[in-house]
């Protein structure tokens, strides 16, 4: 005997799926940019240095001066031959009041008084050490700089953005089905 059936056939729907990837793009242009370095202002000045040589000193040692000179020296030295005459006559008149006393005062004055005094040899006419002065002043120099800051321009670039946004697409591959069958409903024995 048969017995009846219900056959079920079922399909499951199924769905696809197309993905589009985002797309993006950074650009950083470079930033425009000028520097200038102004020179710095610079002076100078300078103050000349200054040699003295003074050999009036040594000239004179070498019996080479000025007349002014020459007259004042021959006036102190006069002066001074004056006064070394008249200590001596002093000297020698009051050794002739004290005649009584011991030696022979007159004898003895005009051994002294009857000849020059010894000459004394050697070279007058080298000059003295250190007779020739000098004076040295050195130069100043003064720099003045004035520094000057460079001058920067800076104009920076915005970065450029490009974005293409992504797509998803949802479709049906395949639809939902469902086959109903009936078998053995009717048979042919009654």
């Amino acid at each position: 005997m048969q017995l009846p059936q219900i056959r079920l056939e079922s399909q499951m729907a199924k769905i696809q799926i197309q993905k589009t990837p985002p797309q993006q793009r950074i650009q950083q242009p470079e930033a425009e940019m000028s520097i200038q370095q102004p020179k710095a202002d610079l002076s100078i000045t300078t103050k000349p240095s200054k040699l003295t040589i003074d050999q009036t000193e040594a000239w004179e040692d070498l019996n080479l001066m000025h007349i002014s000179k020459r007259i004042e020296k021959f006036a102190d030295e006069g002066h001074k031959a004056a006064m070394e005459g008249t200590a001596r006559r002093a000297r020698q008149g009051a050794e002739l009041m004290k005649i009584e006393n011991a030696g022979n005062p007159i004898a003895n004055q005009a051994i002294t008084n009857a000849f020059d005094q010894m000459k004394r040899i050697g070279i007058k006419f080298i000059p003295s050490h250190f007779a020739v002065k000098t004076n040295y002043e050195p130069s100043e120099v003064q720099i003045d700089v004035k520094v000057n800051e460079p001058i920067i321009h800076v104009q920076p670039q915005k970065p450029v953005h490009t974005y293409a946004t992504g797509d998803v697409s949802v479709s049906m591959r395949q639809y939902q089905d469902l086959q109903i069958g009936f078998v053995n409903l009717f048979s042919d024995s009654v």
